[in-house]
């Protein structure tokens, strides 16, 4: 059994008692989820076990049961604190929207402050655990949190408050790429076919990490220019592979990777672990080592993600077709891109301009 410890950032009042944590089993059948929140002794905190079991029975993926139950792990934490709180009685009675309001307060008090993001998370987790336990919506708390704005009139004709849901404000979000010259710079640092893959794969197709790692050896290909991409929520999709690309990639497998029964296309070149699967913490060692080397601070892999997005919508692709490149769920995540920078906008009115400019001199000939 293999334990996952998820400390708490902090401190979120004097007392603390860490006496829970996340474990991982490979003993239970598929229904019910590996990641387990359990005390010292292995006893298990079963309120908070059976909402997991029943987002495993709806198909989420590891990553996503384990985020769910650190989400509820550092909740427990700080509710055990409070006086008067027995963390195995879950009761609609001890645990409202008044708990979720302190629950937030202090993590706004907590330093390092979470993200507004981090906490917002929290929030929507505390509501569906509510949801999930007793078939309602959370109560108000005993002071509800009020918009100055109304609903629509009810068939009474009445205009009732609208009850808003506690979230804490999130600063825009804003997609800082990378210049040409920091990619080139970064890209040629590597010295492997393999790496330099990767690397093409996350600037030219805007691969994530996660998504390049999972590829396997049938998902590419190469008579067809594309490659067969498992994205985030299980969404599969079909990405063009450029030639510069399959260069690279075809380099790499007839020259550097070793012989080995591993299906996923990029392994260990050396050391103990030489023909094993690549692994998200041996990529970020990679991508550390090479920042360090070419003073690239923010070269990251999420990052040139970023960078294919901008490119992309630079060189005018539509928006239906970079979300589908892009594999989003969602446009608005797609529409993030669409951010012009002083350049591209004094670009825009050069390009403009010179237009009118000539329009104005064929009228006076």
């Amino acid at each position: 059994m293999r334990l996952f410890l998820f400390p708490l950032q902090g401190t979120l009042c004097e007392k603390v008692v860490m006496t829970l944590h996340v474990a991982e089993r490979s003993d239970l059948p598929a229904s019910q989820s590996p990641f387990r929140i359990v005390d010292e002794s292995g006893c298990e905190l079963q309120w908070a076990n059976r909402f997991l079991d029943a987002q495993c029975l709806r198909g989420l993926a590891r990553l996503s049961l384990r985020a769910y139950g650190n989400t509820i792990l550092h909740f427990v934490r700080w509710w055990q604190q409070q006086p008067g709180v027995d963390i195995r009685d879950f009761r609609a009675d001890n645990f409202g929207e008044s708990t979720l309001v302190d629950y937030v307060r202090a993590q706004v008090d907590q330093k390092p402050k979470p993200s507004p993001e981090n906490i917002n998370n929290r929030s929507s987790m505390l509501r569906r655990l509510f949801r999930f336990h007793f078939q309602q919506d959370m109560p108000h708390a005993p002071y509800p949190i009020q918009r100055n704005w109304y609903r629509r009139p009810d068939a009474g004709g009445r205009r009732p408050w609208a009850s808003a849901d506690l979230r804490i404000k999130v600063p825009q979000r804003v997609i800082e790429p990378l210049t040409r010259d920091q990619v080139r710079r970064f890209w040629h640092s590597f010295t492997t076919a393999r790496d330099m893959a990767i690397v093409a794969l996350m600037v030219l197709n805007g691969l994530r990490s996660r998504e390049v790692l999972g590829l396997t050896l049938e998902d590419l290909i190469f008579s067809e220019a594309q490659a067969h991409v498992r994205g985030k929520g299980g969404r599969a999709r079909r990405a063009p592979l450029p030639p510069e690309t399959i260069r690279l990639l075809q380099s790499y497998l007839k020259t550097e990777r070793p012989w080995t029964n591993e299906p996923r296309v990029f392994v260990c070149l050396k050391g103990r672990a030489r023909g094993r699967a690549m692994t998200p913490a041996g990529l970020r060692s990679l991508f550390r080592h090479h920042r360090k080397t070419t003073d690239v601070r923010k070269a990251n892999p999420h990052r040139f993600r970023h960078t294919f997005g901008s490119d992309m919508v630079r060189e005018g692709v539509s928006l239906p077709a970079l979300m589908r490149l892009m594999g989003h769920a969602h446009i608005q995540t797609t529409l993030l891109y669409i951010q012009l920078t002083p350049q591209d906008v004094f670009a825009e009115y050069a390009r403009a301009v010179e237009r009118i400019s000539q329009m104005g001199s064929k009228t006076e000939s």
